[in-house]
Parts: C-alpha cells; structure tokens; sequence
C-alpha cells in the first residue's frame, strides 16, 4: 500500500476513535469538571452537548491547522490545483474522521440531534474530500474550506449558554453572538466571491482540463451546495442577532423611561 494512502487512512480511522471516545466518555468527565450545570441537563441535552464538544474540538483543530497550512505550506500554495499537500492531507483526513464518527451519531440519536441539512453538509464534505485524498487534487482548495470551521466554536458557544439558561442579555451571551455573527460571515461569506472568482480564472486552463470532468463538476457542485447552506445560515443568525440587539435597546429604553419616572 501507497505510503500516502496508509498515512490517509491511519489518520481517518485515529480522528474517527478519538471523537468517538469523545463523545461517549471524554466529553462526560470533562463536561462535570468545568461545568456544575451540566449534570442537571436532561439525557437528551446531553447527547447534544457531548456533540458539540465534538464538534468545537474538530472545528479548533482543522481551522487552526487549515490556518499554518494556508500561510506556510508552499506545496500548496504553489498550485492550488496540482498541489499534492500532505500537511493537507492530514487535515483533511482528521475533518473526515470527525464527520464520519458525526455522520454515525446523528444516525443512532437521530430522535434527539437529527438534522437533514447536517447530513447533507457531512456527506457533500467527504464526497469532496474524497478527491483531494484519493487523487492529490485541489489541496489548497480543500484546505481553504477548511476554514470556515473556525465559525463553529462560536455556534456551539451560543448553544451551550441556552442549554445552561445564562440569560439571553448576560454580558458573556452578547458578546459571543456578536462574535459569531462577525466570523460566520468572515471566514463563510466573505470568501464566496474571490472563491468563485478564481474558479471562473482557471476554466479552460490546461491544468483546470486536466482534472477531468468529474471532479470538475464535483468540486464545483459541492461548494455551491455547500455555500448556500452557509448562505442560508447567515441570514438565520443575522435576524438572531438583530432581534436580540432590538430586544436590548427596548430594555434599555424601558429602563430610561422607568428611571426618568422615578427622578
């Protein structure tokens, strides 16, 4: 066997035994040290949290890798198309460990966490990473994707804030949905236009043609599949934050009228 298959499918297979025991043991100890809420939640909030924890830990360690790579790999800065990473390959392969152990959860509690549109984003992912791994294509492509997992912390922060009731005004609630709304829309919406821009530079290239027509249609159809899940998103926290900043101004207003009233 290749030695660049060996190492893809160790590191596949290491990322998918290590977020699993992070979902079932890992997660549950951890959970009680930093956070006396959390043996009080119910069976089902927990199962959502320990997925969460799952997918903060793959979020910080693909987008932190994704990263280094994007400033200081040079094999795939130098083509972007051909450029055959095998710091690439090790990301992508812990980001397809990580969604296929998550694609198995959402599967065994799909009454508690299942959610269509995860399933699609999960299998739209390996289906592109696929050819990155397997055929040494679009590294830099693959790993610059890799970046929008940086939003998901954030995501998952607001989660875990509702699930243990910290007030939707709370000082640390605000800042993080403010947060959030900025990076989802920096590292998921941003990038779409340069994105798609250079697509439209290298079509018809002689390294482009060479891709052959099927990962040419794939790499371009499971971005667009994928950006506008990121599209639709955007919008839904968009409005999540505003309301929330609305809900605080009328707070306030309501506190200056009280305040005017009392003087």
């Amino acid at each position: 066997m290749d030695t660049n298959i060996k190492l893809v499918f160790s590191t596949v297979f290491t990322s998918f035994f290590t977020f699993q025991l992070l979902f079932y043991f890992i997660s549950s100890w951890f959970s009680a040290k930093v956070s006396p809420g959390f043996n009080s939640l119910s069976f089902e909030k927990k199962i959502e949290w320990h997925s969460r924890i799952g997918s903060t830990c793959h979020s910080l360690v693909v987008g932190l890798f994704g990263l280094y790579i994007l400033f200081f790999d040079e094999v795939a800065k130098a083509d972007p198309l051909w450029g055959d990473s095998s710091l690439v390959k090790v990301n992508i392969s812990i980001a397809s460990g990580y969604l296929i152990s998550d694609l198995l959860i959402l599967i065994l509690y799909w009454k508690v966490i299942g959610d269509k549109y995860f399933i699609i984003h999960h299998c739209a992912a390996l289906y592109a990473y696929y050819f990155v791994l397997r055929h040494g294509v679009l590294s830099y492509v693959g790993n610059f994707r890799l970046l929008a997992e940086l939003s998901s912390p954030f995501v998952n922060q607001r989660w875990f804030f509702e699930a243990l009731k910290y007030p939707k005004f709370s000082k640390a609630n605000v800042i993080n949905g403010i947060l959030m709304t900025v990076v989802f829309f920096i590292v998921r919406i941003v990038p779409i236009p340069p994105f798609y821009s250079y697509i439209y530079s290298v079509l018809g290239t002689e390294a482009y043609i060479r891709l052959g027509f099927l990962i040419q249609c794939s790499w371009i159809s499971t971005c667009i599949v994928l950006d506008v899940m990121n599209v639709m998103w955007m919008i839904k926290i968009t409005k999540g934050c505003l309301k929330v900043i609305s809900l605080i101004r009328q707070e306030k207003a309501k506190s200056s009228l009280q305040n005017g009233k009392l003087d």
